[in-house]
């Protein structure tokens, strides 16, 4: 066996807890596997009854003489014993199936919800470094092999006990015939080896391939406005092409090698099964053995053949399920940046306020990010975060709910240190309105009810009210069970924010985390967003990131980020009677609104 299938076994028992919740069924399955491994043993009996005691001079076995006592009844009898072990096979054969089938969806169903709740649980740094498409793939495609690796074993372990005992019985029926039909086993043995070793690896390597496939689809689909207004649709299709067709070459190369591998082992067991029919013969002329025992052996030698010729189709079934599942533990294995302690505790609605001290923090394979942030807000007050792009003001905000956690330094609200409460209480205190509006594709109000999954549909009226939402909601032809397609996209951007916000007011949290919301609209849908967003600050401590300064002006304290650091600090008053970037920020605005009265209202 080679040492690529060996490392693959190691990964078979992470697959036996999906099949604890199904003992039953399993138990059940295993009893018509039992069943159908003896209606095979017994299977070619009638025939040799038939054959030896009906057509030759053999005497009819005692145990059955007394059922039939002439040639007539006999072979009425023969027929009917045939019959009962095949209608006996087949409903075993329904019933296991039925059986197997249900409990294989169960258990992939049970796989695929453990990978996508576990995927949600990985940091935000995981997922900056995956593609979706390939996440996709070991969800939902690389889960089916745990079907492979349980349900679709049983029959390999029916055909293995019908394999011992076939070789009990012909052992015990011709001990030459019985050995000469194992010398193909040894080849069989070792070319697993090969086959293990020389295609196993490509099989994994087309199978990354394929899940790349994927991701360009998907990748395609979330950039289509981009695709088409660039008139890039063809190379879009030319790079979809490319790598399918990289990936066909490679699946083509890997078929070859396994057609080849099953026309080697072909040609062995028919020299094997030529072996025996000879001696089997021969034997048969010597009268050591009669032809109904030969038409038994012949049996079980075609039934113990005809897996080892489909070896080669088993073995990459078998690989590449063990592949697929060995991928989907990799995931599963993946440990998450951010993890809850233990001890973690519990918090209700914070009373105290928020500290960052000598807050540190890098991406992989980056230069520091934030570099010794000290931060003090109190209770209800407005924190305007400003600064060049790239200063760190979305990363500073997103160590607040644990989106990262700080390589150096610590976070604390109402006196506990963030890393020390579940995540689950932490993240109820925060709601958040991004600079991208991002909604679902179902209904309004299953937007707005997001924020509180068991509000009322009056209180989803009241939110959007608060939100300046509730007139166009309105006057769209369904009202609030307008379906919004996938991201909103029906809606225009100042709509889709206003739903957003509608969403944070549902959810009524004591902390907001405002990062640009009105950065991508104009002027005018600015200042109902702005109008909306007045109200859900007031009572709230909270945290704006803007880009147009003006919006902050009537923060409690103004932090400017420069390269990661914390340059200035103060009230807007206070920070532009220095002569510090703020002032230079609020400069610059101010001369591109002179410019293009356009910008007036996001300028100075």
């Amino acid at each position: 066996m080679s040492k690529a299938l060996k490392e693959s076994l190691r990964a078979w028992p992470r697959a036996l807890p999906y099949l604890k919740p199904y003992r039953g069924r399993v138990a059940l399955s295993t009893l018509f596997m039992l069943i159908g491994a003896a209606a095979g043993l017994l299977e070619p009996w009638p025939m040799a009854l038939l054959v030896d005691s009906v057509l030759g001079d053999k005497p009819f076995p005692d145990a059955l003489g007394g059922l039939a006592g002439s040639p007539a009844g006999r072979i009425v009898l023969a027929a009917g014993l045939g019959l009962a072990i095949t209608m006996v096979a087949s409903g075993v054969m329904v019933a296991t199936q039925y059986i197997n089938t249900k409990l294989s969806m169960r258990m992939v169903l049970d796989l695929r919800s453990h990978l996508f709740q576990h995927v949600q649980r990985l940091s935000f740094a995981y997922h900056d470094d995956r593609r979706t498409g390939e996440l996709m793939g070991r969800i939902n495609g690389q889960a089916t092999s745990l079907e492979g690796v349980t349900v679709a074993a049983l029959p390999l372990i029916q055909n293995g006990l019908m394999l011992v005992g076939m070789f009990v019985v012909a052992f015990t029926i011709n001990k030459p015939v019985a050995l000469l039909s194992l010398c193909v086993v040894p080849f069989i043995y070792y070319s697993t080896g090969y086959y293990g070793s020389r295609i196993g690896p490509r099989v994994r390597k087309v199978k990354g391939m394929e899940m790349r496939s994927l991701h360009i689809v998907l990748e395609s689909m979330q950039m289509l406005r981009v695709v088409a207004a660039f008139n890039r649709e063809d190379h879009e299709y030319d790079k979809f092409r490319a790598q399918g067709e990289e990936a066909v070459d490679a699946r083509v190369k890997v078929t070859v090698r396994q057609t080849l591998f099953t026309l080697v082992v072909n040609l062995v067991t028919a020299l094997g099964t030529a072996g025996v029919i000879g001696v089997g013969a021969w034997q048969v002329l010597n009268g050591d053995l009669t032809i109904g025992r030969l038409l038994v052996l012949l049996h079980y030698i075609k039934a113990v053949y005809k897996p080892l010729e489909e070896i080669s189709s088993t073995m990459n079934s078998i690989q590449e399920d063990l592949i697929g599942f060995e991928m989907a533990l990799e995931l599963l294995e993946t440990d998450p940046d951010v993890v809850e302690m233990p001890d973690a505790v519990q918090l209700d609605r914070p009373k105290g306020g928020i500290r960052f001290e000598d807050v540190s923090f890098c991406y992989g394979g980056r230069a520091e990010t934030l570099k010794g942030v000290s931060l003090v807000v109190k209770p209800g007050e407005c924190v305007g975060i400003v600064g060049p792009t790239g200063a760190g003001k979305s990363t500073l905000v997103g160590l607040l709910p644990r989106f990262y956690d700080p390589s150096d330094g610590r976070i604390l609200l109402s006196g506990h240190d963030v890393r020390d409460l579940t995540l689950a209480s932490l993240r109820a205190q925060m709601s958040i309105v991004l600079q991208e509006p991002l909604l679902f594709s179902g209904t309004i109000e299953e937007n707005i009810r997001y924020g509180r999954l068991d509000a009322t549909r009056a209180e989803v009226i009241r939110a959007a009210r608060d939100a300046n939402a509730h007139d166009f909601i309105e006057r769209l032809p369904r009202g609030y069970r307008t379906k919004l397609g996938e991201r909103g996209a029906q809606l225009s951007g100042g709509e889709r924010q206003r739903l957003c916000i509608a969403r944070a007011f549902l959810k009524n949290a004591p902390i907001l985390i405002l990062d640009e919301p009105t950065s991508s609209v104009d002027s005018r849908t600015e200042g109902v967003i702005l109008d909306a967003l007045r109200r859900l600050m007031k009572g709230r401590t909270t945290f704006m990131i803007a880009h147009r300064l003006s919006t902050v002006c009537g923060a409690d304290q103004i932090v400017v980020l420069n390269e990661g650091k914390v340059v200035e600090r103060g009230t807007h008053d206070k920070l532009l009677g220095r002569d510090g970037l703020y002032r230079v920020l609020w400069d610059a605005q101010a001369r591109s609104a002179a410019l293009d009265p356009a910008k007036a209202g996001g300028g100075a």
